[in-house]
């Protein structure tokens, strides 16, 4: 690692339904750029380069969006790494300052997405998930009328509850607890709460996954402001500013290709970013307070919390039911209601996180606010594939 690196202003729109709302992907981009640039209040002068994030869009669509925060004519990437797009954005910023190619970056992300389950747009190319459905098809074979994200990502619950004797039940509780978190979310899509029963009796999607513990398609924005100390103290940002303590990205490694859905969804990848941050940073989990990580399903996240090293392998159901990742257990896991209830606009959703993290750190969560959050831990995925991990803490730079 080079330089110590600061995230100084984050942003964010509220999550939308689809087509719910009159506004396009330039509106996303200038609404939560200019929240982050007031929240570190600097300019878009101040900015050396940027990377923008989006999935769904022409090229240069990150050209547009940033061009509604003004023409600094600073060198703007245009980046897309499926779900974890806004986390990698954050991950180029943070080397352009780390690296010392600037003393201040933007990450920028949004997603306008269409209604309904993610689709396969170019039908005349190789699919870029060609090899992971390979895997699913050769361990679970392929359900036609059920959507693809859902079934690999149900068939890697079936997998868990085959082989740790996990329960529907267990994977539904992580539903009930991000619903309960995102009532007291204003940004967040749905802020309703639901029984767990309900989670339970709502329409099967795939596997244990019912319709109330998958993540909707999103309309929104995020970005975050990243800085040097030297940018920092010239600023006058050093109450303002959260530590990047570390951060790592990994891809699919040779694992994510046998015949285990769990490995196919991305667990080796986030288990080794984790362990990459935790030597990096010098913590360990067990000092984590408050953590936002890839709830794009229920069984995504308790698969995570293993990977990430909160439970032992195989003890998520019982990490689960102990309520150790909720408010007064051991740490608390999507404060913000998480992609299932907050929304999940692909570009947006790392950005969306860090903004979470840094008001907890800050304390300025309000009524979501983990008491005495010091430490704080995000996970952002994508099939393909990415994962991002970042450990932040509250800078002490008096």
């Amino acid at each position: 690692m080079g330089r110590k690196v600061f995230v100084v202003g984050v942003g964010m729109t509220k999550f939308e339904k689809p087509g719910s709302k009159d506004w396009d992907y330039p509106d996303m981009g200038r609404e939560a750029g200019e929240k982050a640039l007031a929240d570190a209040g600097i300019s878009i002068e101040d900015v050396d380069q940027a990377a923008v994030g989006y999935c769904n869009g022409d090229s240069t669509a990150g050209q547009r969006a940033f061009y509604e925060l003004g023409h600094p004519g600073i060198p703007v990437y245009n980046v897309n790494n499926n779900c974890s797009t806004g986390s990698t954005a954050l991950f180029m910023a943070k080397q352009f300052v780390e690296g010392g190619l600037a003393e201040c970056a933007m990450a920028l992300g949004f997603e306008k997405m269409e209604k309904g389950s993610l689709g396969v747009k170019y039908t005349d190319r190789t699919l870029p998930l060609d090899k992971h459905f390979k895997v699913m098809i050769e361990a679970r074979g392929f359900e036609a009328k059920a959507p693809g994200a859902p079934q690999m990502f149900g068939n890697a619950g079936i997998e868990h509850m085959e082989r740790y004797g996990t329960t529907a039940e267990q994977f539904a509780k992580i539903g009930w607890k991000n619903h309960k978190h995102s009532v007291n979310n204003p940004y967040s899509q749905f802020r309703d709460e639901y029984t767990l029963e309900q989670i339970l009796d709502a329409p099967t999607v795939f596997g244990p996954l019912t319709k109330l513990q998958c993540c909707p398609t999103s309309d929104g924005g995020g970005a975050a402001i990243l800085a040097s100390e030297d940018f920092v103290r010239k600023h006058g940002l050093e109450a303002k500013a959260v530590e990047v303590l570390g951060q790592a990205m990994t891809t699919d490694y040779p694992s994510s290709f046998e015949k285990s859905m769990i490995k196919m969804v991305g667990s080796d990848m986030s288990k080794n970013a984790a362990q990459k941050v935790y030597e990096q940073s010098g913590v360990g989990p067990e000092q984590v307070d408050v953590v936002e990580l890839h709830d794009c399903f229920s069984c995504n996240e308790l698969i995570t919390y293993e990977a990430l090293g909160l439970c032992p392998e195989g003890k998520g159901g019982e990490f689960v039911d102990s309520g150790a990742q909720t408010y007064g257990g051991q740490v608390v896991v999507n404060p913000s209601g998480g992609l299932i209830s907050k929304g999940h606009p692909l570009g947006a959703t790392g950005l969306a996180q860090c903004a979470e993290l840094n008001w907890q750190l800050r304390g300025e969560a309000d009524a979501r606010q983990v008491e005495g959050a010091e430490i704080a831990l995000q996970h952002n995925l994508g099939l393909g594939g990415a994962a991002v991990v970042t450990m932040y803490r509250k800078a002490d730079l008096a």
